[in-house]
Formats: C-alpha cells, structure tokens, sequence
C-alpha cells in the first residue's frame, strides 16, 4: 500500500503528460472533491474493506453445510495446472510472479478512480469504483456457497509458491481463505474495467486508440495478460476459474454502464427508481438464485466421500481456522480417505513461518511446537480448538506419510459455534448478487 501511495501521483504525471490541462493542481484537489461528490468514492472504499471482512467471516463456518466444489472442477481439468507449473518452475520467476500478484490487483482496485479523480474525469471515476464494489459483490454467493480450494491443495505435486512463502504465509492465512477459486477477480475485475472504457468511448464517439486514458488502458490490458498465467502458475486459480470471472465482468460493466448517470443524475432516489422499473427481472433472479443457494445447504458438496485436499510425496496442504468465540470450541473432524498415511498437525502459523520457503513447507521442523496425529486409511481424528486470543492464528498442515508412495485424501470438517446464524446472513448479503444480475437483464444496451 505504501509503494502504491507513493507511484499513485508519478504515474498520473507520466499517463497525462500529454494532456496537462487535464490534471488537478494539488491546490484544486479539495475543491474538486467535494464538487464532483467524490467523498461517495472514499466511503465506497471504506465500506468495502468492511464488507469484505464481514463477509469472509462467514466463509469458514458455512462450509460445515455447504461444503466443496473442488473436486468437481479436477473431473473436468484434471493435473492440466501441474503441468504449466511444472513447464515453467523457476525461483526468479515465482518471486516475481508473487510480487505482481498482490501489487496489481490492489493498484487496479485503487488507482483508476484516483487517475479519474486527479484527471478532472468524474464519469470514469465513478465506473472504476463501482466496478470494484459491483464486481465483489456479483461474486460473494459463489464465495460463500461453491467453495473451491485453490489448486496447491488438491492437485498432487502442486506447490502453492506464493502462498507457502516465509515472506507472506501469515499475510495470506489471515486475510485469504484459500478456498474462494470461482471465480477469478484476478482476471474479472480488470477485463470489466477494460469493458467500462471501451463502453464509455464507443458512447462518446471516441477513438480508444487517440484516447488520453489510453496509456492506463494498455497498463490494465497487459496485466490482465501475465494474471492469465500468473494464477495458475502460483497454484491459486483453476483455468475454469476464468470463465465465471468473465461471465461477471460482463454483468458488471453493463451495470456499471447503465446505473452511473442514473445515480450521478439521480441519486440514490434515482437508482431506486430503476429498481423498481426492474422489479419482474429483479425478483425472478432472487427466486432463482435463493433456490440455488438453499440446494447447496447440506447438498452434494457435502458428500463426505469427496475429498478436500489431496497430495503426495513432499506436499504440504494448509487450512486456516478462524476466531469464532473465546468460549466455546471449534470442532474439528480430519478423515482419512485414501490408501496412504496421513500425517495432521495444528500449529500456530507463527511456528510455520520460518519452516515455510518457496512453496515448500518443512513439516517435520514444525511437528514438535504443534498437536499431532498420524491417521491410517479410514481413520479419522477429532479435536476441539477453543482459541486464546481474537488475535490467534492457527492452521492445520496435512501431509502423507513419507513411508507411503502414492496420492492421499482427506476430509475436512470444522464446525463454528456460530454457523446457523451465519447462514443466514450470509444467504442476505448474497442477495445483492442477484438483485444486480435481475437489473441486468434488460434495459441495457452498450451502444
């Protein structure tokens, strides 16, 4: 963030040297915002931080009764991943590749609107902060109801290089649950953004190619390109993570198109007047999507014959627990599914953090500051955690036994004390996603 906060004004000196007339002095920059309303743009922003906390509260405790998607989509792409990690392994390139990874998405989701807003653009300036709410928003149901592990936890040889890095590991198992795969904002966000410019030019008679945003359009455009490979070299994204991330910049941009004047016009007052314009679309995609949701709730996700991580050989496999209540427990179920050994270990990701490098996690350094069980095929181990501490930082590390050739399965179940509340808030806050959708539908022509 401090590196983003520091190129955020060089970089708008370097994209609009051409059109100095454009760019707000550090004088107007107050005065501009309060007379283009872009104190909204700031408040969007915090309320997003917050949502997004919220709403990955639920993620951990719904999985108890939704369970997962995962192995679904390896029926369908089978190691195609392994094989491009593989292909392409290389110490300099993951570093690099990592560093991108986290610098870019966050310099997507915060530098337009602020290029926008320092050059005198409010439009555009509304579409790049509404895309980033619209879009995460389109996006919870599927976070919170078709959970998919990332690949470095179910695909055997798989290693998860930026994730099981000493530099980040404690970033990550606090801020990413490891198992929102579909779809892929990574890809979505920047390609609804791509879409919002082509919409605004083509509405505007305007040349993309003579286009003064031009040069951040093509900056977006070539990230897009290495997050492509990027996702699914590190061992994150499945390439059917793509498709629905997409399909959702395509409902984004077109909203996004379509409600900005409205509420630039209009207000509020104005937006819930085209809600109502909507109401048919609107309620049949609640309909839609609320039976959709209420069949994953004890539905095939949570077939325990499914399997949540996979692996073999040296493959260390993570799952976070999070901080539910100080009183009452965590129940955790770890089931064996497999012909090999399993080795399970509780740690606190504080001791994992100097035994993790490269994607690779020493798991035996570990094993003596951590709660172990060796569980044989068909066996399962049960344990309550009750965390210390809100602060508290605990995962569990599976691996196979190291006497055993061949791929091991398990089954994860915690159960949160406070799961059936969540489930209903979280099925609420997914309504979002299909009240944006339902407005969609029509009304909605990208000239």
């Amino acid at each position: 963030m401090g590196l983003l906060l520091a190129l955020t004004l060089p970089l708008h000196l370097i994209w609009t040297r051409k059109n100095p007339d454009y760019r707000v002095t550090p004088s107007e920059l107050i005065s501009e915002i309060k007379t283009r309303g872009y104190v909204w743009h700031i408040s969007l922003y915090l309320a997003m931080f917050l949502f997004k906390a919220f709403t990955d509260y639920h993620n951990e405790p719904l999985k108890a009764m939704v369970g997962g998607f995962t192995h679904v989509v390896y029926s369908i792409e089978a190691d195609l991943v392994f094989h491009i990690q593989e292909r392409f392994r290389n110490d300099l390139v993951s570093e690099i590749l990592s560093l991108h990874y986290l610098f870019a998405y966050l310099f997507i989701i915060w530098y337009p609107p602020m290029h926008y807003i320092l050059s005198k653009d409010p439009d555009l300036a509304d579409l790049a902060a509404m895309n980033y709410f619209v879009i995460y928003l389109l996006a919870v149901p599927f976070y919170l109801f078709f959970n998919v592990e990332v690949t470095s936890s179910f695909i055997p040889g798989v290693d998860a290089l930026m994730y099981h890095d000493g530099w980040n590991i404690e970033f990550f198992t606090s801020n990413d649950p490891l198992d929102n795969g579909i779809p892929s904002l990574h890809v979505g966000l920047p390609i609804s953004l791509l879409m919002i410019h082509r919409a605004y030019t083509r509405q505007r008679g305007i040349d993309i190619s003579e286009w003064r945003h031009r040069g951040l359009d093509v900056f977006i455009m070539s990230n897009v390109a290495i997050y492509l490979f990027s996702i699914l070299y590190l061992g994150i994204h499945w390439v059917s993570d793509v498709i629905p991330g997409l399909i959702l910049a395509v409902i984004c941009s077109r909203f996004c198109i379509y409600i900005q004047p409205i509420l630039r016009g209009g207000g509020m007052r104005g937006a819930l007047k085209v809600m109502r314009q909507n109401t048919r679309p609107i309620l049949v995609s609640i309909t839609v999507g609320a039976i959709l949701l209420m069949g994953t709730v004890e539905g095939p996700g949570t077939n325990p014959a499914n399997p949540d991580f996979r692996m073999e050989g040296d493959d260390v496999r993570l799952e976070i627990l999070e901080v539910h209540s100080l009183d009452q427990p965590v129940i955790i179920t770890v089931e064996n599914l497999g012909q090999v050994t399993v080795q399970a270990l509780l740690a606190d990701i504080e001791n994992v953090e100097p035994h993790a490098d490269r994607g690779i996690i020493d798991f035996d350094s570990v094993i003596p500051m951590g709660t172990y069980s060796m569980l044989r095929p068909g066996s399962t181990w049960t344990l309550e955690y009750t965390p210390e501490s809100i602060t508290e930082n605990k995962v569990i590390l599976f691996k196979a036994a190291t006497t055993e050739s061949g791929v091991a399965e398990v089954s994860l179940l915690n159960e949160y004390p406070d799961s059936d509340t969540l489930l209903f808030s979280g099925f609420l806050i997914s309504m979002f996603s299909f009240v944006i959708a339902g407005a969609s539908i029509k009304r909605y022509p990208i000239k």
